[in-house]
Parts: C-alpha cells; structure tokens; sequence
C-alpha cells in the first residue's frame, strides 16, 4: 500500500509541475545579441547580431578603441557540454540576414545590410575550436535584406527569396556564371503600398514534388523554381492581418512520413499583426496582435485553410518541431510587430501544439519564463530535446536600462519528455551502423539502430530532424521525417536492434546532417547526429 502510494504521489506531482516544463539559466552573457542561431553537428551552437549595432557585450583581444564596432565580437560559438563561449569574427553585416546548411555540414550565410547586403558567407563547423566565418569571392546580385534561404535538392544549392527592395529571387550557387536575380511577380502583388511591406521574410518550405511552397503576407503560392513558374496559387489565408515581417508571424511544415510515402504536406502558420500594426507602432500605437492559427494539408487537391485559435494573441513567435512530432510556440509578445521599440506585453508562457489531436484540445500553456524574449530573440532545439533560447534587443544598440533592455542572457526550456520521470521509456546508449566507407547514409539504404529500453517498448518511432537557420521567428530549411522500421529484434544481452531506412531522395531529405531521434511511447531518446548524401 505504501509503495503504491508513493508512486501515485510521484505520480501526481509530475502531472502538476513536469507537464508545463523547466526552464534554467545557462549564462549570465552570452556576450552577443542572438538575433540568428543554428544548431552544428559538433554539438555547438553559432549565435551572431548585426556588426553594425556597435559595441557589444564581448570585446576582442588587442584591440583599445572602446567606440570601434570592430572591436566588439558580434558572434559567438557557444559549446553545449562545456556551457563555453568562443568569440567570432564578423568582417562585414549580417543583419537581418539569411542561411542554409550545406551537404557538409557548413552554413551558407547571405546578405544583411550595408557592406554585408550582397555577401555570402561561409561556417565550417569544427570541433577543435579552430574555425572561422569565411567571406566569399562571390556576391548575390541583389541586396538581401530580410530575406528567405531554402537548401533545395540538388546538392549544395541554395534558393534565396525576397528583401527589403528585392522583388526577386536568385540562387547560390548560380547555374550558369552570367545569371543574375529573377523578378517574382508574387513578391510585388504581397508587397503592401505602405511602408510596412509585410512580405519580408517569406515563409518557404521544399515539398515532396521538388516545388516550393511560398508564402508572404496572406497569400501562398507553390513555385516551380527550375522552370520559373507558378504551378498553384493557394487561398488566402483567413482573417485579417498579416503573418510576414514585419507583422512577423512563424511557420512549420508538420512531420512528413513513410507511411504516405512522404506524399502528404501539411504547412501550420500561426500569429502575426493586425492590419496596420507597423504604422500604428511608429505613432507609439500598439495593435493587439493574432490570435490564430491555420493549417492546410497544400497537397491536397482543393486545399483549404482550417483556422483555430491559439490560447492568446502572439506576434514573433518561434516554431519548433519536437522529436515528439508537437510543436512549441515560444518567445514574442501580445501587441504591436516587429521593429525597434514596436512591441509590449511579452508573453512569456510557451505553447505547446499537438497537431494530431482533434481542433480545440491541441494547445497546452507551459510554464513561463521570466525573460522577456521580443524583437530578434531567437530558440533553437538541442540533440538533448531542451529548446535553446536567447536574443531580444528591440534597441538600435546595446542598451541595458530601456524597458526591454538589450538581452544577453542564455536560457533553456525542457519540454515534459526530458523529465527523469519518463527515463524508463527512454531509449538509452543509442547507436547507429552503416558503411562508412561512403561517409553517411545513402538514400533508400537501410542502416541499423541498436539501442537499451528499460521496460519492454512502446510505440517506436524512428526520426530525423534537419537543424535551421533561426532567425525572425523563422526557422529556414526546418523539418521532421518519420522513417520506416522493416525489422526489429531483441539482441543477446537485451539491446533492441532495428533496420531502419533512410528517405528516398534529396527532395524528401536535402542532403546534410540531421538529429536522429528514437521516440519510444512519446518519450524521445537523445539525438545522434546522421548524414543522408548522394549514392
């Protein structure tokens, strides 16, 4: 009787206080506005600001002129297992700024302002801490300012969509050396005639037929991108308002899986501003801003918007889909849009979306933090499953005694599943076999999975998650895959083993590195970094 009321005690208090998550505080300064984030395969994490917001939290060694930005570190790498920062060097502006990660591992990063608007970049992560930002030779064609970057199929090959200014699109790199950028009619008919614009930082997302699905301001197109062409125009989005930059809303393209033979796509866009919010903020008026969400499965024949409401109002929201398959909605604020010193009433709960329940029942409110995370805050997800989060700075430079002063401060959240309590359903000492004569996964192979339960499994899961470019509440080239399990076994000495197969092609899967998780009953296993490349 006793133990059993010890469990049920354990039991209830789980229910109450592990459900709604823990956040901790990792560092006090991570030295620099994290304003763009990724996640490497070296477990580390790439945080950078605009070089031109002057001197930051981290100075640079030799260096005395206290007033020169060039003195100041405007990136970090920051270790995981270490909680250790490294200073960066940026030579020209990222801000507001776009990227992609390539076959190997490395950030293709493009444009910014000023001196860094037509400049690609290059992150060869490393584990050694002997890497460094490369400049390229090479240049876009037009300025990219609040642009979009999505990796696409053919191997290394970025699209780039969109800009303050940038009615275009182009590609990095080019397919033939005299091509420059190509006008997009879609960017001028979403362009709002006031200042606001309100199609910065289009959503994109590469879908299983080898197109793009774009979305800016209300509207959504599906884009041939090799034959310049608009295969669909999509329906508007219900409602009014905007969900682009600056009445920055977010978007997730939900999990695809093996069971549909990764054929069906359904995109989730959720928060934004009322129409008008960016005029009305530059008067010291604050809009209250959306309060829904909409989802449409854009493979369907006749797709069509459906439209619920989330537990409150919410403009520049992160996105990040869970191993789990849910999504957490966290970081931005209740009223006003994107800007300097254009947002207040932080909202500092999290949500937690499960698309698979049934409408009214998805949305769960987390526990809160106690940082408001506003304009260029951004939260990446770690192979452990807690959810990276830093940034907000909706000041011109650092600035530590505004209202929502400048915010160094590095912080995670830990969703339910990272609790102890659930460590008995958790996959433990996970590793992976393949031929490593080919140094990843081919496509279609199927490569072996052995890992310890503690009790006999669940339902399993097996999933791979590509890691974005976070920036501006979008999380660029982000997705989740459910891959086949075609056999399963118990091994001597009690370790499971399972033949998993990888995606079918690069259109399902850009080639790249991605967090492999196994989910046994809803509980996920650490990640192990894989690789799916060419044959």
């Amino acid at each position: 009787m006793f133990f059993l009321l010890f469990i049920l005690i354990n039991f209830c208090c789980f229910a109450t206080a592990g459900r709604g998550g823990t956040w901790n505080l990792l560092l006090n300064s991570s030295g620099v506005v994290a304003m763009h984030m990724v996640v490497t395969y070296h477990d580390t994490v790439i945080m950078f600001d605009q070089t031109s917001a002057g001197p930051s939290g981290l100075q640079l060694g030799g260096c005395n002129r206290d007033s020169d930005s060039t003195c100041w570190a405007h990136s970090v790498e920051y270790d995981i297992a270490s909680n250790n920062i490294r200073p960066l060097v940026l030579k020209t502006d990222t801000w507001c700024s776009s990227g992609a990660f390539l076959s190997n591992g490395t950030l293709a990063q493009t444009g910014g302002h000023g001196d860094g608007a037509r400049r690609i970049r290059y992150f060869r992560p490393c584990s050694n801490g002997h890497c460094w930002w490369h400049e390229s030779g090479e240049t876009l064609s037009n300025d990219r300012w609040y642009a979009t970057n999505q990796i696409l199929p053919e191997t290394d090959r970025v699209f780039v969509i969109g800009g303050l200014n940038a009615l275009t699109y182009e590609f990095v790199p080019k397919y033939s050396p005299n091509e420059g950028a190509f006008d997009m009619r879609f960017l001028h008919e979403t362009r709002n005639r006031r200042e606001e614009n309100d199609n910065l930082y289009p959503f994109v997302h590469l879908l299983p037929d080898g197109n793009l699905f774009i979305f800016a301001n209300r509207e959504s197109i599906l884009f041939d991108y090799r034959n310049h062409n608009v295969v669909k125009h999509f329906p508007r989005i219900p409602g009014e308002g905007a969900r682009s930059y600056p009445s920055t809303g977010s978007s997730v393209m939900l999990p695809l899986t093996y069971e549909d033979g990764f054929s069906r796509v359904e995109v989730l866009i959720c928060g934004g501003s009322a129409s008008g919010s960016y005029e009305a903020a530059r008067r010291g008026e604050l809009y209250e801003a959306l309060r829904t969400c909409a989802r449409m499965v854009v493979t369907d024949e006749n797709p069509e918007w459906s439209v619920e409401d989330m537990p409150g109002p919410r403009v520049m929201n992160d996105m990040i889909l869970l191993p789990t398959s849910d999504v957490l909605i966290i970081n931005g604020a209740s009223h006003g849009c994107a800007g300097w010193d254009h947002a207040d009433s932080p909202v500092l709960h999290p949500y937690l979306y499960k698309p698979y329940e049934t409408n009214g029942s998805r949305f769960t409110v987390l526990h809160r933090s106690n940082i408001p995370r506003m304009y260029h805050s951004s939260a990446v997800l770690l192979p452990d499953g807690r959810v990276l989060v830093a940034g907000s700075n909706p000041n011109r430079h650092y600035l530590f005694d505004a209202r929502f002063p400048t915010e160094l401060r590095v912080e995670t959240f830990s969703p339910y599943y990272t609790d102890p309590f659930f460590d008995p359903k958790r996959a433990q000492n996970v590793t992976i076999k393949f031929n490593h004569t080919h140094h990843g996964i081919r496509y279609g192979e199927e490569f072996v999975v052995q890992f310890e339960l503690a009790r006999r499994p669940g339902v399993l899961e097996y999933n791979a998650y590509a890691p974005p470019f976070t920036t501006h509440s979008l999380s660029m080239g982000q997705r989740l895959l459910k891959l086949q399990c075609t056999n399963f076994t118990r091994e001597v000495g009690g370790r499971m083993r399972a033949s998993v197969v990888a995606p079918p092609s690069p259109v399902i899967a850009p080639s790249g590195y991605y967090m492999f998780t196994v989910v046994n009953g809803g509980v996920p296993s650490a990640a192990k970094w894989i690789r799916f490349i060419q044959g």
